[in-house]
């Protein structure tokens, strides 16, 4: 996703995080959730891929 703009939250609730990511051009939005205990980079790369995965079956 080299060249596109990507937004990330992370909301903690209880022992999970939920992670969203927004592809600031389209606005598509993907969310994952996650232990608390797993790493930031981690858990935003997994959200990274699936916004990958959802932009490239068209965002639907």
């Amino acid at each position: 996703m080299a060249g596109r703009e990507v937004l990330f939250e992370f909301i903690r609730v209880g022992t999970y995080v939920k992670v969203s990511a927004v592809d600031a051009a389209t606005g598509i939005e993907v969310s994952i959730v996650g232990p608390a205990s797993a790493s930031q980079a981690h858990l935003r790369l997994t959200a990274l891929r699936k916004l990958e995965y959802v932009l490239a079956k068209g965002g639907k």
